[in-house]
């Protein structure tokens, strides 16, 4: 009689403290599953100052500032301004072709500089991406986070990007500037990513940005958590 109260006295325990620890806890998961990449400067490395060097060679130092807004000050020089010149924010944005942006450019480019020209150093902004960063995506997924990218670029950037590492293949979805005819850091990308990947209105949002505008604009949405890269995100939450 004693060994029947003494089983029932553990079941009680474990209805009253086990079960819910467990929902607990897969609240908590469910509270911090989604996990929001940008790509350039996080995922893909950029050599900013070799494309500027390849396009001051096309046209000039001058015409190379106008176009592209950018100052020749090495590799590490981030293109914080490209956003402001008409052109780099029409075609970050979707709203003028690939080949209208290369009809515009190559207006300022010296006498017989052909479109292939432009195209090679416009590619010439981009490095490698790391294997071993697609592997942290993965690895993510496979615990059961969302994995989505949400990127401010270009046509020919991207499709070169997922042709050669099939981005596709690693993320639950991906929010494109160009595609979406908006850009970060401004409100109405984030919000329209915020309604498409939280179903939950308690779901917690990590996001890896390495530009601190796109991440202060992020914050103001209250269940968004910021990382300026993916090493600061592995230390402190993932």
């Amino acid at each position: 009689m004693q060994t029947i109260l003494f089983f029932d006295l553990i079941i009680c325990i474990i209805a009253h403290f086990v079960v819910p620890l467990q929902r607990i806890l897969g609240d908590m998961l469910m509270k911090r599953e989604i996990v929001v990449f940008d790509l350039g400067g996080v995922l893909i490395n950029l050599n900013v100052g070799r494309c500027m060097r390849a396009f001051e060679v096309l046209m000039g130092e001058a015409n190379m500032r106008a176009v592209l807004g950018m100052d020749v000050r090495g590799e590490g020089v981030k293109a914080v301004s490209i956003a402001t010149k008409q052109l780099m924010a029409d075609f970050e944005r979707g709203t003028i072709s690939t080949e209208d942006f290369l009809r515009e450019v190559q207006a300022f480019c010296r006498p017989g500089t052909n479109k292939e020209a432009i195209v090679e150093a416009w590619m010439a902004m981009l490095d490698e991406l790391p294997a071993e960063r697609l592997a942290f995506v993965d690895a993510l997924r496979a615990k059961g986070y969302k994995v989505y990218l949400l990127s401010n670029g270009n046509d020919l950037h991207f499709e070169f990007i997922n042709r050669t590492y099939g981005l596709d293949a690693h993320f639950d979805g991906m929010f494109l500037s160009q595609k979406m005819h908006m850009a970060k850091p401004e409100e109405a990308i984030f919000r329209a990513v915020d309604a498409a990947i939280r179903s939950n209105a308690e779901t917690k949002v990590c996001f890896i940005d390495d530009i601190e505008t796109n991440r202060r604009a992020a914050e103001t949405f209250v269940h968004w958590t910021t990382f300026a890269s993916l090493g600061d995100f592995a230390e402190n939450f993932a």
